[in-house]
């Protein structure tokens, strides 16, 4: 860029590439971009979520022609829309080189929801995660993809503590016009509209897509004026209302994304359903085909060629079930376009097709439908097959259809800002330092493309092979690094908590400048608060575990934070015990919760800890994905061996609970774990981390960093994740 002032044009294009790139969720996995928005308005940045939509909406026209004449400004802006375009129209993607036939005939996957970032809040936990980290992947690795939702209008909850220490719920309007998504249009300009039947009723539906990256994801929306208001409520909160609603919700994901699909002229080469809230769509499929004039049971078997369903759920109560009388209610008017018999519908969702009393189940339906079907990690597919044998009575478990593909996470997405700089920088310096030497593929290309491709090179296997070596980072940088995670997420919860008891005037239960200690070693627990998940746990022992907190030479502390779902009293229970603790025992200063949990605390709680607990009840884990996040910031896992950390742990890259195994009733199972869960505390993990050397840094622990960087990092993503979806199941017919 020249020094002279900029022409209107290139101010003019400088700004229509803003925008562009402000209705891209590309910018959320971006750190330069983001910080061109942050510093556009930074009380805008941090009071509205991050958003960088809404940012634009807090700077007048006028005020950002002014902004890029500052010539370093619109430098930066300059590369990185530069970096942007690039990333849109990148030609050599793995996609182009391993799986050309899915760039014109995408992936279609349904999800009942999608957690992308702060600024969309329309996921209600993991399974949302998930999907967005697949959708961002899948535009990674150029993977033809389209995503289909709900547009939630007043999302997920949020969470605010009372003065009973109570979860209590509230929801805000979205609006569209300050969210990084675009209204789908038809030919003339207007909103896209199509229907489907719900009861007796054609319910009229509208879509927004969001951009991800290369790819679009659409969220289908009943807030239309030729709707009655109790349909135009159907997309207003994430699994709102009833079973009534939960069907009619399911019919216009599964329905409804197909027609909005056909409607688009989008031909998918697969129907992916992420959990049983799709399935649906299979009889959308089958209805299809059954008007072209085929069989029932050719319909069925031409469908089930199309998709492929995952399931997420090791717990029978967690399937959603239909009585036949809601089926009737709700599909009324679908059964007669069908033209298939009631009772043959019924019998798709039925492991038992005749047994009137059997309700209809989601699960069975996608199951029956579906070419291939996968559960989330290795444990959670065994325990599939035995869940599901019932489907599959001539077969012996080990043989039931159904595998698994261990889930991930989207690295660059959960990878905290000054991480980000931090890799980056030792990525370029090797870069220079090896610049004239052939030392490699990942180098070569770095060298030619040292500023657009780093994301490559941060996702591949040898860049995280190098933190076994101490030449390539030291462990004085290593500790550095997790003291400056440590401090800001101290100061983080200082903000957050002097904000909750200021909302209530409470009396500050504690001086909150001295609230946490960044010397001690701070263990975190952030998710659902599901009673599975046994939150408080480590707390059965609280008078032992108060004695830790309080040793001044090796002293411990507890960030907690999560969303108990509205219906679920035990789950809130669990949150007000450890408010409770908080506030009025001796745990006081030592153990803090930090409400309303979203994927912005989750990403400072993942980055600040140095220990990340996980307790489930095993099996009932099916993945879990959070400690996935810890590996890339130097935090070290303290799990049970369930989900994914079965898999990763191999004794050197972190802690287990417990034993591959687990007892056979719940009382023996929580006793026993919580025994084993204090062990693992206070003979592995406090003396490993207070061992420290003259130099004050404790070897052994950063060693343990090392092995989770190199083993963990590369090998729990969902870019490896995607493309073992493409090659196992995508690809394969």
């Amino acid at each position: 860029m020249s020094m002279t002032p900029l022409t209107s044009d290139e101010l003019k294009a400088l700004a229509v590439g803003l925008n562009k790139l402000a209705h891209n969720i590309w910018w959320t996995w971006d750190q330069e971009a983001q910080e061109i928005f942050q510093e556009l308005s930074p009380r805008g940045w941090q009071n509205l979520y991050h958003n960088a939509v809404a940012v634009l909406h807090e700077v007048s026209d006028y005020e950002l022609r002014v902004r890029l004449q500052d010539q370093d400004f619109a430098r930066r802006v300059e590369k990185v829309l530069k970096s942007f375009d690039a990333y849109l129209n990148d030609q050599n993607t793995w996609t182009h080189q391993h799986a050309p036939a899915l760039l014109k005939n995408p992936v279609a996957y349904f999800s009942a929801e999608f957690g992308f970032h702060e600024t969309l809040p329309i996921a209600a936990g993991g399974l949302g995660i998930l999907a967005g980290d697949h959708a961002k992947s899948a535009s990674d690795v150029g993977l033809g993809f389209a995503g289909i939702s709900l547009f939630y209008r007043e999302g997920y909850f949020q969470q605010a503590i009372n003065q009973d220490n109570w979860q209590t719920e509230y929801y805000t309007l979205l609006n569209p016009k300050n969210l990084p998504i675009e209204p789908v249009l038809d030919a003339k300009g207007e909103p896209l509209v199509c229907s489907v039947d719900i009861t007796m009723t054609q319910v009229y539906f509208q879509a927004w897509r969001v951009n991800v990256g290369r790819n679009p994801v659409y969220l289908l929306d009943t807030n239309r004026p030729e709707n009655p208001q109790h349909f135009r409520d159907l997309t207003l909160r994430v699994y709102g209302g009833d079973s009534t609603t939960r069907i009619m919700q399911e019919i216009l994901l599964g329905i409804g994304g197909v027609r909005l699909l056909r409607a688009l002229g989008v031909k998918p080469s697969v129907f992916h359903m992420n959990e049983g809230h799709a399935a649906f769509l299979t009889l959308e499929l089958m209805r299809e085909m059954i008007d072209e004039g085929k069989s029932a049971g050719e319909a069925l078997a031409l469908t089930k060629q199309q998709c492929i369903f995952t399931t997420h759920t090791p717990v029978e109560a967690g399937h959603d079930r239909f009585n036949a009388e809601l089926m009737d209610y709700a599909l009324h008017k679908f059964c007669t376009q069908i033209k298939l018999p009631f009772e043959d519908l019924l019998g798709l969702g039925r492991v038992h097709p005749k047994d009137a009393k059997e309700p209809f189940c989601m699960t069975v339906l996608a199951l029956k439908a579906s070419r291939a079907a996968n559960g989330v990690s290795e444990l959670h597919g065994s325990v599939s097959r035995h869940m599901w044998q019932s489907l599959y009575p001539k077969l012996p478990v080990d043989q039931v259809p159904i595998g698994h593909i261990t889930n991930g996470i989207h690295l660059m997405g959960w990878m905290k800002g000054p991480v980000r700089r931090f890799w980056r920088k030792k990525l370029m310096a090797k870069v220079n330092e090896q610049a004239g030497a052939s030392s490699g593929d990942t180098t070569r290309f770095l060298i030619a493309n040292p500023e657009a491709h780093w994301d490559k090179a941060i996702n591949a296997p040898d860049f995280w092979k190098q933190m076994t070596d101490p030449a390539f980072i030291s462990d004085e940088e290593i500790w550095a690094l997790r003291y400056k995670l440590r401090r800001e997420l101290i100061e983080f919860a200082r903000r957050r908590l002097l904000m909750q008891v200021q909302r209530h005037m409470e009396a500050d239960f504690i001086a909150f400048e001295h609230l946490l200690n960044p010397d001690a070693l701070t263990i975190g627990f952030a998710r659902r608060f599901a009673t599975y998940k046994r939150a408080p746990l480590i707390f059965q022992q609280l008078e032992n575990v108060v004695k830790l907190a309080r040793d001044q030479a090796r002293p411990i502390q507890f960030i907690f934070a999560g969303k108990a779902h509205p219906r679920d009293d035990d789950g809130k229970r669990y949150i007000q015990h450890i408010i409770h603790l908080s506030k009025y025992s001796d745990m006081q200063g030592h153990l803090v919760f930090i409400e309303n949990y979203d994927v912005h605390v989750a990403r400072q709680m993942v980055s600040g800890c140095d220990v990340w607990l996980n307790n489930p009840r095993r099996p009932l884990e099916a993945s879990g994905t959070s400690g996935m996040k810890a590996g890339c910031h130097g935090c070290l896992n303290l799990s049970i061996l369930d989900g994914w950390w079965r898999e990763g742990y191999d004794g050197t890259n972190g802690f287990a609970i417990g034993e591959d195994a687990h007892a056979d009733t719940v009382e023996e199972q929580d006793r026993v774990d919580s025994a084993n869960l204090y062990k693992a505390l206070t003979e592995q993990v406090i003396p490993t981390f207070f061992d420290r050397d003259a130099q004050g840094i404790p070897r052994k622990w950063i060693h343990m960093i090392r092995r989770a960087m190199a083993t963990l990092v590369p090998q729990f993503s969902t870019r490896r994740m995607v493309k073992e979806y493409t090659e196992k199941y995508y690809l394969t017919k």
